[in-house]
């Protein structure tokens, strides 16, 4: 989930920019959302959707607020999309969790 919602990110980071940017961005940039699927994959399974949604925010948060610090602060789209998708992972992953039972 990380790595393909990294995609979308990328997409909407060369639509939302005027210039070309640079391909190691673009790759930390989708690394950041690996490792939100990463560590969210990693935790314990929550057993309420509710407890899943703020871990997912929570991960989501801390891991894009490291790559928002290295943009100087300028991407808080990036950022607020990170904490969106840690919540869209954790949902996935609770579903998945529950259909497994």
């Amino acid at each position: 989930m990380g790595a393909a919602l990294g995609v979308v990110c990328i997409v909407g980071a060369m639509l939302r920019s005027d210039e070309a940017l640079d391909p190691l961005y673009l790759t930390a940039f989708w690394y950041n959302r690996v490792l939100i699927g990463l560590m969210l994959g990693l935790a314990k399974p929550e057993r309420a959707l509710k407890n899943a949604l703020i871990k997912g925010g929570i991960l989501g948060f801390v891991v894009s607020f490291a790559f928002y610090i290295t943009t100087g602060f300028n991407d808080f789209t990036g950022f607020f999309a990170g904490i969106v998708y840690g919540l869209i992972i954790a949902t996935v992953l609770y579903r998945f969790d529950q259909s497994q039972d």
